[in-house]
Formats: C-alpha cells, sequence, structure tokens
C-alpha cells in the first residue's frame, strides 16, 4: 500500500527541519540531532522514575526505572534504546518507557549502554545483559516479580534484546517474552527492502551501512552472532513478537528472524505495518497506526507477563 498519510505529512515535516543524512555527519554531529529533550508538555505521568547507576562491565553503567501505582510485584520488562547502536540515550526513549510502564502495568528498567564507535562491539551486548542480570536480581528492590521478565527494544535496540534474550536462554534465566520493533537482525545489505527502501523513508541504507561501520567494522565481527542474531541457534529461546515497517530496509530481516525463530520451534507473532516507515512506534502523537501498534504490544506483553 501507499505511505500512510499521516507519515507523509511527517516526513514532510522532518524534511523541513532541515536534518542531514547522517551517514554524512560524525556521530557526535548527528548525536546533536538525534537527541531531543524530553517533551515535558506531552510527557504521560509515572509515580516513581529514578535514574540510577550500576556496576557495569565496562565501568558505571546509568539505567532509569520506572514504576507506576503501589502494587507490589509488577511484571518487568527491560528495555533497549534503539539509535544503530552509535545514538540515542536513555531521553530518547523516555517516553517509549512510559507508555510500557503505564499500559502494561509493569516496572521498566531502560539500560543507557555504552555507545559505538567509542565502544564497539560486543560493548553494548555486554551492557546490556549485565542490565538485565542486575534487573533480576534486585526485582524485589524495583517491585518487581523476578519470574515474570520481558526485554524490548527497537531497532538496534531490537538486535540487544534479541540477543540478550538468547544469552539469557543459555544462561537459565526465564524470560516470558521478547518484543523486537523493526530490529536488526543481519549484516545483509542485499535484502529487497534494503534496495526498495534504500532512500526517502527516515531511515536509509546508508546510514545502515554508516551505523554498521561504527559498531561493527571487521567482519569477524559482524560474523558473530551476537552482533547477527540470526546466525545463532534460536532453539529454546523465549517466545517473540516481532513487528515491522513496511517502508523500512530492516523490514525483510525482520521478517526473516520471526521465520527462523518459528521454524526453530519457537512461539512467534509476526506483524509489518503496511504505509509505516522505521522508527514509527514512538511517534503515537502524529500517526494514528503508532497508537495502534502500542495498544496491540501492550496488550501482548500484559497477556506474557500475566
Amino acid at each position: 500500500m501507499p505511505l500512510d498519510p499521516q507519515t507523509v505529512d511527517f516526513l514532510k515535516l522532518f524534511e523541513e527541519l532541515g536534518v542531514p543524512p547522517f551517514s554524512d555527519l560524525s556521530p557526535t554531529e548527528a548525536r546533536s540531532w538525534f537527541g531531543r529533550p524530553v517533551d515535558l508538555e506531552n510527557q504521560r505521568h509515572v509515580d516513581h522514575v529514578e535514574d540510577r547507576t550500576i556496576a557495569g562491565p565496562g565501568g558505571d553503567l546509568d539505567v532509569r526505572v520506572f514504576r507506576h501505582g503501589s502494587q507490589a510485584a509488577q511484571p518487568l520488562v527491560v528495555f533497549f534504546h534503539g539509535g544503530g547502536w552509535v545514538l540515542g540515550d536513555l531521553d530518547s526513549h523516555d517516553e517509549t518507557c512510559r507508555h510500557i510502564c503505564l499500559d502494561v502495568g509493569a516496572v521498566v528498567v531502560a539500560i543507557d549502554y555504552r555507545l559505538a564507535p567509542e565502544a564497539q562491539f560486543p560493548a553494548a551486548v555486554d551492557d546490556c545483559l549485565a542490565g538485565l542480570l542486575w534487573a533480576v536480581a534486585q526485582a524485589a528492590d524495583l517491585g518487581a516479580d523476578p519470574a515474570r521478565v520481558a526485554v524490548m527494544g527497537d531497532s538496534a535496540g531490537g538486535n540487544l534484546a534479541a540477543v540478550v534474550a538468547l544469552e539469557a536462554r543459555d544462561r537459565g534465566v526465564d524470560l516470558r517474552h521478547q518484543v523486537l520493533l523493526y530490529p536488526v537482525t543481519d549484516t545483509d545489505f542485499d535484502r529487497s527492502s534494503y534496495v526498495e527502501n534504500a532512500e526517502g523513508y527516515l531511515l536509509t541504507t546508508p546510514t545502515m551501512q554508516w551505523f554498521w561501520d561504527h559498531y561493527a567494522p571487521e567482519a569477524e565481527q559482524r560474523a558473530d552472532w551476537r552482533a547477527a542474531p540470526i546466525l545463532a541457534e534460536l532453539a529454546g529461546v523465549c517466545p517473540a513478537t516481532v513487528l515491522t515497517a513496511e517502508f523500512d530496509p530492516l523490514r525483510d530481516e525482520g521478517a526473516a528472524y520471526a521465520k527462523a525463530l518459528a521454524a526453530a520451534g519457537v512461539d512467534t507473532t509476526y506483524e509489518m505495518y503496511p504505509g509505516m516507515v522505521h522508527g514509527f512506534y514512538g511517534n503515537h502523537l502524529l500517526v494514528d497506526r503508532a497508537s495502534d501498534a502500542q495498544v496491540a504490544i501492550a496488550a501482548t506483553l500484559k497477556a506474557a507477563l500475566a
């Protein structure tokens, strides 16, 4: 189907802002465009939001904890932000974490993992795994139930959520679910969606190549399943929900990962949102289908974590 009309308007607005292609910028320059202050006017209220610092494999690691209401032992969702492993932080996805906390009724722990190129693969993986293990170990202190845990992430964060779910399986950490929003799962730029959606739909193929070149520039890094989880043995990992967008370079690898999970016997739900572009999930104030996706994901997590 054609681009969603609200998405067309959003892309025009994005173009009017004059945001240059990230692939033409340095990481520092790109971060100045990607980062944005928290929108206090439209921010959803969560009773308890706390920034903490925990011990990480590369030093101090910042996390943000979201908890709403007084109900004890709420389910726990550990969230990993997107941004191509180069961009993003706790503020860039603050509103998404608030939505999960409120709409799922869960404690959310967001992990501010180290970014590339300052810290290349597997630094982000190591940090995200450490964040998950900390959250599970500290669940009682956080007001969460360590027996009802899910991981979630978007784009590069979806990649990290997929990898952490596999690491959790291998370490005997029981996860109930993984939610992967238009995840990076492979290093193959020859897939049809990379050709069809190379330019003009927010995330471009050159930008994805730029992200990979900063995060995992070496062939041996990209051949590691912790960089490209589609290379992993997937049997026995927790159930998954994979969401993709029609006009997204990552569409086909997300679909391929969902197919591979199902083939490995993993309970998997896959949905491709027609007319949408990469990153649409957090754009609920402008795009109705983003709100639809948020409602659907909240329902999925509620059921998985009941």
